[in-house]
C-alpha cells in the first residue's frame, strides 16, 4: 500500500473512457421522440373518431327538460342587474326617510321624516320609566 500511487498528492490523473455511450444516449433520445410522436397521432386519431361517431346521435342531454325549456326558476332568482336593484332600493328607502305618508290609515299611523322626527322627539324628550325606591 506504500506504493499506491492513487492517494499521492503528484498522482497523474485519469478520466475515464467509457462512462457513458453517446450513440445510445441519442439513439433512446430519438426513439422517445419518435414514440411520442407516434403516441400524439394515436391520440389525435381517437379524438376525430370519438368525434364523427358522436356527431350521428343528436340525443338531448336531458330528455326531461325539453318540454321545460323556458320555465324560470323558482323565487328567489338571481339578480340579473344588483347594481340598478341596490339604486332603486337606496332611492326607496331615501324616499321613505324624508316624506310624509300613511302606515295605517285604519289606525291612524302616519310616517313623518327622520329630521322632523328627530326635532320633535328633542322637543318631547324620551319617555322613561318611573324608578321605584
Amino acid at each position: 500500500m506504500a506504493n499506491d500511487l492513487s492517494h499521492s498528492p503528484h498522482a497523474p490523473s485519469h478520466h475515464e473512457e467509457s462512462d457513458v455511450n453517446i450513440r445510445g444516449v441519442f439513439a433512446f433520445a430519438g426513439g422517445l421522440a419518435v414514440l411520442t410522436v407516434v403516441v400524439c397521432l394515436i391520440v389525435w386519431g381517437l379524438f376525430v373518431y370519438f368525434n364523427t361517431r358522436t356527431e350521428g346521435t343528436n340525443i338531448p342531454a336531458f330528455p326531461l327538460a325539453t318540454a321545460q325549456e323556458h320555465r324560470e326558476p323558482p323565487e328567489p332568482r338571481l339578480q340579473t342587474h344588483p347594481r340598478e336593484d341596490l339604486r332603486e332600493l337606496r332611492d326607496a328607502e331615501q324616499e321613505t326617510l324624508t316624506t310624509y305618508g300613511w302606515v295605517d290609515r285604519n289606525a291612524g299611523v302616519v310616517r313623518i321624516p327622520i329630521d322632523d322626527a328627530i326635532k320633535l322627539t328633542l322637543q318631547r324628550g324620551l319617555p322613561s320609566r318611573q324608578v321605584r325606591q
